[in-house]
C-alpha cells in the first residue's frame, strides 16, 4: 500500500471474545479452547490460537443493489493443540449455521469474534473442516482516521480490501498475516457484471437460468488474508498468456479503461524488470484491478492482482505494488510491527526503477527523504500503535535499505534483493529475521546501522 494515497491511523482492537461455559469447556482430557486473539500489539483480537488454516473455500453470492451477500466458507485447518473450542474473526454478518467435520457445532458471538465448539474435541495434529454459512449486508471497517477497508460499495458493485483488518468483513477466518492459506473463491453475481479475485480464473459459467454468472478463482500459493480481494463491477477485461511469461488478468472499470490502457500495457515490462532485480516471480498469475477514484482512494498490493484508483494507476505505483508481490505478499510480516519490511522494499524498488529508467541515482531520493521531517516521527521498526503505516515505514525504511547498500556494496546488495524473498518464499519473516539474514549473508556487523537508522530516535547527523 502507498502512504501517499492514504496514511492510516490505527488503534488496537480491544474487544476479545469471552467464551461462555455453555459454549466452551476448559482444559482437560477434551482439550482446551484456542486463544481468542494472537496478542499482536496493534490488533490484540486479530487472529486466533489453536489451529493453522490450510485452505479457504469461499462460495459467495452477491447482489449489489441491496448490498446483500450470502456466503459459505469451508475452512480446512490443522489443530496445533487438543482443541475443545476455537474462534474465527467475523465482522457484522449473520451466522446461519456452523458444522465441524460434518456435525453441527455450538456457536457464540461477541463483537468480531465467532466462538465455535465442535461436537467432539479436535486432537492436536489432526486436520478438521469447518463450514460456516453466513449472510447479510457486508460493511466497511472504519479506522480511527476515518479511512475504510473491508467491503466497499462502488458505483457498479463492490470492492473487498483487507489491510489491516478488513477481510473479516466478508469471510470468517484466522485474520492475522502470520496464518497463510491457499484459496478457492467462487463469486456469483448478476449477469453483466464480472467478479474478480486473486489467482487464476478457473471457470466462468451461467447459473440461475442465465440470470447470474459464477466466477471461480483459484490461488494455489499461500496468502495472508489481508491480501485477499474481490471486485464486482462492469469491467473492461484484458488477458494475456505469454508462451514463457506469467499470465495476466487485468480488470478496469469501463469508465476509466481508455485512460488506463497505457499503464496497463506496461505490466509485462515492469514484471520483467522486477524479476531481473528480485528473482523469479513468486506467483502463477499477475494483473490489476483499476477502479474509479470515487470508489477507492488508495492503492493496495492484493496478491497477484493489486488494486489501484484510476488516478494512481501510473508507473510509480505500478512498480511499488509489483514489488510487493515479493516483499509483503510472498514474504509477509510475522506481526504487524514488521510491516516496514513490506513498504521499505516496495519504496526502494521505486528508487531502483528511477535509477534504471530516469537516471536519478538512489542517493538523490535518499537525500530528499532525509530532509523530510515526517520520516523522523518514529523508528520504522517500532511504529506507534496509532500510526502503523506512517511516513517512516516508507521513506525511512527505504533509507535503511540504502544504508545497507552503502555498507555492503552493490554486488552483495543486489544479491540480497533476490536471496531474501527466496529464503522466505511464501512464508513470514520478522525484523529480527531480516537483520540476522543480512549479517549472516554478508559477514558484516551492522549493529550501529540498525541502532541508528532502523531503531534510533530522531534524525542522525547528515551522512
Amino acid at each position: 500500500m502507498d502512504q501517499r494515497c492514504l496514511l492510516r491511523a490505527l488503534a488496537p482492537v480491544a474487544a476479545l471474545l469471552v467464551l461462555t461455559a455453555s459454549a466452551c469447556t476448559g482444559s482437560g482430557a477434551g482439550g482446551r479452547p484456542g486463544a481468542a486473539g494472537l496478542g499482536d500489539p496493534y490488533f490484540p483480537g486479530q487472529g486466533n490460537g489453536g489451529y493453522d488454516v490450510q485452505h479457504y473455500g469461499l462460495a459467495l453470492d452477491y447482489d449489489p443493489k441491496p448490498n446483500r451477500l450470502g456466503g459459505t466458507a469451508t475452512i480446512t485447518a490443522r489443530a496445533t493443540q487438543d482443541l475443545s473450542a476455537f474462534n474465527l474473526d467475523l465482522h457484522g454478518l449473520t451466522v446461519d449455521g456452523v458444522t465441524v467435520d460434518g456435525a453441527p457445532a455450538e456457536t457464540v458471538r461477541s463483537g468480531d469474534e465467532l466462538g465455535v465448539r465442535p461436537r467432539e474435541p479436535v486432537a492436536e495434529g489432526s486436520t478438521f473442516r469447518t463450514v460456516v454459512r453466513y449472510s447479510g449486508s457486508p460493511k466497511a471497517v472504519k479506522d480511527p482516521d476515518g479511512s475504510e477497508e473491508g467491503w466497499l460499495k462502488t458505483e457498479d458493485g463492490a470492492l473487498a480490501l483487507g489491510e489491516p483488518q478488513g477481510s473479516m468483513a466478508w469471510f470468517p477466518g484466522n485474520h492475522h498475516p502470520s496464518d497463510k492459506a491457499t484459496y478457492d473463491v467462487t463469486v456469483t453475481v448478476p449477469q453483466g457484471l464480472t467478479a474478480v479475485s486473486n489467482g487464476e480464473l478457473r471457470s466462468r459459467r451461467p447459473v440461475a437460468g442465465g440470470s447470474r454468472t459464477a466466477f471461480a478463482w483459484h490461488s494455489p500459493e499461500p496468502m495472508s488474508s489481508y491480501l485477499a480481494t474481490v471486485g464486482v463491477g462492469e469491467y473492461d477485461v484484458r488477458t494475456s498468456r505469454p508462451a514463457r511469461g506469467v499470465p495476466e488478468f487485468t480488470a478496469v472499470d469501463r469508465t476509466v479503461a481508455a485512460q488506463s490502457e497505457k499503464v496497463r500495457a506496461r505490466i509485462p515490462e515492469v514484471l520483467q524488470w522486477a524479476q531481473e532485480n528480485f528473482g523469479p516471480y513468486p506467483f502463477s498469475s499477475t494483473g490489476a484491478i483499476v477502479e474509479r477514484a470515487d470508489d477507492v482512494n488508495y492503492a493496495l498490493e492484493t496478491q497477484t492482482r493489486p488494486v489501484y484508483p484510476a488516478g494512481a494507476f501510473n508507473e510509480e505505483f505500478l512498480v511499488h505494488e509489483m514489488a510487493h508481490q515479493w516483499y509483503g505478499n510472498s514474504v509477509s510480516p510475522k506481526a504487524w510491527k514488521d510491516v516496514w519490511l513490506n513498504e521499505a522494499f516496495a519504496t526502494y524498488a521505486e528508487w531502483l526503477y528511477d535509477e534504471d529508467f530516469r537516471h536519478v541515482p538512489a542517493r538523490e531520493r535518499f537525500e530528499k527523504e532525509f530532509e523530510d521531517d515526517g520520516n523522523w516521527a518514529f523508528p520504522p521498526a517500532d511504529p506507534p500503535t496509532d500510526d502503523l503505516l506512517g511516513a517512516p515505514v516508507y521513506g525511512r525504511g527505504a533509507m535503511v535499505l540504502h544504508k545497507v547498500r552503502q555498507a555492503i556494496g552493490d554486488d552483495a546488495f543486489f544479491a540480497l534483493l533476490k536471496d531474501w524473498p527466496q529464503e522466505h518464499r511464501h512464508g513470514n519473516a520478522s525484523t529480527e529475521d531480516f537483520t540476522a539474514f543480512v549479517e549472516e549473508r554478508t559477514g558484516e556487523d551492522l549493529t550501529e546501522l540498525w541502532d541508528v537508522w532502523l531503531y534510533g530516535d530522531g534524525r542522525p547527523a547528515k551522512p
